[in-house]
């Protein structure tokens, strides 16, 4: 099973310009991602797709011509463009079985995380593969930033949402985690990639637009997502402060 993983990388970002090339740890943040992805047992390609020269040359200077590729800058989501790379690899006679989207902001990816997402595909039955971490506080879990999921009887998704779900009725909100887990979405997602050039094509769907999570659009177009367990609650990095938190997580665990 040949295996892809796709980097997508943007430079116009608004909460953080130039977030990609910014440094951590003394190496850029796309920099300890594409490293990390391609040197991971079970990949047979690492690509960063971005839509910058910038970024593309500064990966191209690290790990080669085919460390990276320039990609459309109308693309709204990181899924079209690792559709984009998908698409353009098949016409030069490169094909992949699985695709592995890991976003350029996430420096933190562990590999069992990603070998347990290839994993779901081994057998048929599996369009698409995320991870999901259990919720400790109750802060996290009413905070719309994390995005809860809840899973049928054999781990697939049921549905995504910004509020806490299931909702608890008959218990008082602040004893909501007593003897309940809730369990927040890993946003790393793997697609076998027949199904990835259709998701490409699907327009928006009424509950993505209201809760603004794209895996809604799959979902309602009657796709599954196999959804597995992590300890590992990676660090993404959409902000400066969320820079400095990652500086100060690497120099508690040097």
């Amino acid at each position: 099973m040949k295996t892809l993983i796709v980097i997508p990388a943007r430079y116009a970002s608004t909460r953080f310009p130039g977030k990609p090339l910014a440094m951590l740890g003394g190496e850029s943040i796309v920099s300890r991602v594409w490293r990390k992805a391609n040197g991971m047992s079970g990949v047979d390609r690492a690509v960063v797709a971005t839509d910058d020269e910038r970024i593309l040359g500064h990966v191209q200077a690290i790990g080669g011509q085919q460390a990276a590729m320039m990609t459309s800058t109308a693309h709204r989501s990181g899924t079209d463009r690792c559709g984009e790379v998908l698409r353009r690899l098949n016409e030069q006679g490169e094909h992949y079985d699985v695709v592995v989207n890991i976003q350029g902001d996430e420096p933190f990816v562990e590999e069992g995380q990603i070998a347990a997402l290839i994993d779901c595909f081994r057998g048929e039955g599996t369009d698409i593969a995320t991870l999901r971490t259990p919720i400790r506080t109750l802060d996290e879990l009413l905070s719309p930033n994390n995005v809860k999921v809840v899973c049928d009887c054999s781990g697939r998704a049921l549905y995504f949402s910004r509020q806490p779900i299931p909702y608890r009725r008959d218990v008082e909100q602040d004893r909501w985690l007593d003897g309940m887990a809730y369990y927040k979405h890993v946003g790393v997602y793997a697609f076998r990639s027949e199904v990835l050039e259709r998701l490409c094509k699907l327009a928006p769907a009424t509950l993505e637009e209201c809760e603004k999570l794209e895996q809604l659009r799959w979902m309602s177009n009657g796709y599954t997502i196999a959804v597995r367990d992590t300890e590992h609650a990676n660090i993404g990095i959409d902000t400066p402060a969320d820079l400095a938190e990652a500086e100060a997580w690497l120099a508690r665990h040097k």
